[in-house]
C-alpha cells in the first residue's frame, strides 16, 4: 500500500494539458514584527541569499535600528498632525489591496514538446448558470491554479504569470466579448509567440465560436472531450481590425454635439455595422441598463429583440441611412451604389457568421468579382442590406456584396447607431478609418468525422415509422410555410418600393396563401 502511494502521479489521460504541481513554486512571505499596533517588515523569512536569515547579527541589528528610527519619526509626525491618521489608513488599505493581488506562487515550467499546458478563463455571467457549472468542472479535471474566474479578476495577471510557459494554449469560456477581452490583453502584453485561443461558447450568438467549429453554445458536452478537442485543435489565424475615429472635418463643431465621440471598442474581430441592426441592439442595451431585472432570461431577451426590430421596421428609422454616409473602399467610392439601392444597414464583416449564425456574404460561386470569404486573408467584406434582404438571412439568403478591401474610409453626416462586435452606441458625425491591425492565433476545432459512416452510425428504421412521419404530396410543413411567408414579405416590400399600395389586388393575391397556411 505504501509503495502505491509513493508512486509518482501520471496526471491521467489529460496530462498534456495539465500544469504539473512541480511547476508551481511557493513564494515565501516577508517576516513582519508588530510594535505598538504597527507592523515593520524586516526581511524575507526563510533560507536563501538576500533573506534576513543569512545576515550577520550586526547587520540584522543595523537593519532593525534603521526601521526603528523610521517608525519613531513617523509616529512623532502623526502625533503632531492628527489629521494625517485617516490619510495613512487609506494608504495602508490600498497597499494591502495591492499586496493581496500578488499571488503566493510563481510558475517555473519545464519545457516538453509533448505538453500543451492549458489556461482556462471562465466568465460565469455568460449563459446563465452554465458558466458557474463549467468553472467547477474544469477545477475538477485540471490543476485549480490554471483555471481562472473572470468575475473575480481580469485575465492580465494570469497571462503575466504564465507568459514564459512554452506551447501554452488558452480556452475562453464565454461569449465573443470574452474572447475579444482576452485577445486585447494578449496584444497589450505582447507575448511572443502569442498563445492560441480556443472558445467554449456560453450564452447565445457566439458567431466567432461558430466560425471556429465550436458551435453556437455549450450543450453539456463532457469536459474530458472538450480538453481533447483543445489539445488536438488546429491553429489558424484571425484577422483583427482597427477602428480609428475622428470628428467629421466637413461639418462645423455645432453639428457634432449629438451622440458620443468614440466607439465602445477600437478593435473588432467579428464585424462592425451601422443602421438597422445597430439601432435594435442599442435599444436592447439601453433598456437592459435601465431595468436589468426584466432581462434575466434568454426568452425575454429574444422577445425584446423581436419587438424592437418590428417597431423599427414600422417606423423605418433607418430608411435614410444611405443619405448620410460616404463609404470609400481601397479608393473606390461606393456611395452612389449605396444611395441607389437605399440600404438600411451596412456591415463590415471579418468572419463568415453574423447575427447568431447567418451567413450574409453567402457563396459567390461563379461570381468572378468576389472571392469566398476567409477570416485570415487580410480582406474585409462590405455588405449592404435592405429590410427584405435582412429577412432573407434567416432562410439562407445573403446581402448585397459591395466590396472586398484592405482599408475603408467611412464618413457619417448625422448621429447614427453603430455596433462593434455587439457593443452598441450612437456615434456623432465622424470619420472612421478601418485598417488591418494584426492576426491572432486561434484554436479551430478539428472535424474528425470521415465521409464513410461508422458501423455504429447506421440505424434501421421500420417502414411503419417512415409512413407515420411522412407528409402526403402537396402538403406544407411549418418550416416551408415560414419560408414562403418570408418570400411573400420580400415581394410585398418590393411592391411597396414601386409605389404600389399594400391594399392593391396583387397584395391580396400574394397574402391569400399565407392566410391559408397559417389559419388566420
Amino acid at each position: 500500500m505504501l509503495h502505491q502511494i509513493e508512486e509518482p502521479c501520471s496526471l491521467g489521460a489529460h496530462a498534456a494539458v495539465i500544469v504539473p504541481p512541480t511547476w508551481i513554486i511557493k513564494v515565501k512571505k516577508p517576516q513582519v514584527i508588530s510594535i505598538a499596533g504597527d507592523e515593520l517588515e524586516l526581511g524575507w523569512a526563510g533560507d536563501g541569499p538576500g533573506w534576513a536569515g543569512d545576515w550577520s547579527p550586526s547587520e540584522n541589528l543595523g537593519f532593525f535600528h534603521f526601521y526603528w528610527e523610521g517608525w519613531q519619526n513617523s509616529l512623532k509626525a502623526s502625533n503632531r498632525k492628527k489629521k494625517r491618521t485617516s490619510f495613512k489608513r487609506k494608504a495602508s488599505k490600498r497597499g494591502t489591496e495591492q499586496e493581496n493581488k500578488g499571488r503566493p506562487f510563481v510558475i517555473k515550467p519545464i519545457s516538453s514538446p509533448l505538453m500543451k499546458p492549458l489556461l482556462v478563463f471562465v466568465n460565469p455571467k455568460s449563459g446563465g448558470n452554465q458558466g458557474t457549472k463549467v468553472l467547477q468542472m474544469f477545477m475538477w479535471y485540471l490543476n485549480p491554479r490554471q483555471v481562472f474566474d473572470l468575475s473575480q479578476e481580469g485575465p492580465k495577471d494570469a497571462l503575466e504569470l504564465y507568459r514564459k510557459v512554452p506551447n501554452l494554449r488558452i480556452l475562453a469560456c464565454g461569449g465573443d466579448g470574452t474572447v475579444g477581452w482576452i485577445l486585447s490583453i494578449l496584444d497589450e502584453l505582447q507575448l511572443s509567440p502569442q498563445p492560441p485561443v480556443g472558445v467554449l461558447p456560453l450564452g447565445t450568438g457566439n458567431d466567432l465560436a461558430r466560425t471556429l467549429n465550436w458551435g453556437g453554445g455549450y450543450t453539456d458536452e463532457p469536459v474530458s472531450k472538450i480538453l481533447c478537442q483543445v489539445e488536438d485543435g488546429t491553429i489558424v489565424q484571425l484577422d483583427r481590425w482597427n477602428l480609428h475615429v475622428e470628428r467629421n472635418p466637413d461639418l462645423p463643431p455645432e453639428e457634432l454635439e449629438d451622440g458620443v465621440c468614440k466607439l465602445p471598442l477600437n478593435v473588432f474581430n467579428n464585424y462592425f455595422s451601422l443602421g438597422f441592426d445597430a439601432h435594435v441592439t442599442l435599444e436592447f442595451h439601453e433598456s437592459r441598463e435601465a431595468n436589468p431585472e426584466k432581462f434575466n432570461s434568454r426568452f425575454r431577451n429574444k422577445m425584446f429583440y423581436a419587438g424592437a426590430a418590428f417597431s423599427d421596421f414600422l417606423q423605418r428609422s433607418s430608411r435614410d441611412l444611405s443619405k448620410h454616409v460616404k463609404v470609400v473602399c481601397d479608393g473606390t467610392d461606393l456611395t452612389p451604389k449605396i444611395q441607389e439601392l437605399k440600404f438600411q444597414c451596412i456591415v463590415f464583416l471579418n468572419i463568415p457568421r453574423y447575427c447568431a449564425g447567418t451567413m450574409p456574404w453567402g457563396n459567390p460561386g461563379d461570381h468572378h468579382d468576389f472571392e469566398p470569404q476567409r477570416h485570415d486573408d487580410g480582406y474585409i467584406e462590405v455588405i449592404g442590406f435592405t429590410m427584405a434582404s435582412l429577412a432573407a438571412l434567416q432562410v439562407g439568403g445573403h446581402g448585397e456584396r459591395l466590396h472586398q478591401c484592405r482599408e475603408v474610409m467611412l464618413l457619417t453626416y448625422k448621429s447614427i447607431p453603430m455596433q462593434v462586435d455587439g457593443e452598441p452606441c450612437r456615434l456623432a458625425p465622424a470619420m472612421i478609418r478601418i485598417s488591418l491591425r494584426n492576426q491572432a492565433n486561434m484554436v479551430q476545432k478539428s472535424k474528425r468525422r470521415t465521409s464513410m459512416p461508422l458501423l455504429n452510425d447506421i440505424h434501421q428504421v421500420a417502414a411503419a415509422d417512415l409512413r407515420r412521419v411522412s407528409a402526403p404530396p402537396g402538403s406544407f410543413t411549418t418550416y416551408l410555410a415560414f419560408v414562403l411567408v418570408q418570400v411573400l414579405v420580400q415581394v410585398l416590400d418590393m411592391n411597396c418600393l414601386t409605389n404600389d399600395s399594400p391594399n392593391s389586388p396583387i397584395a391580396h393575391v400574394l397574402l391569400s396563401p399565407a392566410v391559408v397556411l397559417w389559419g388566420i
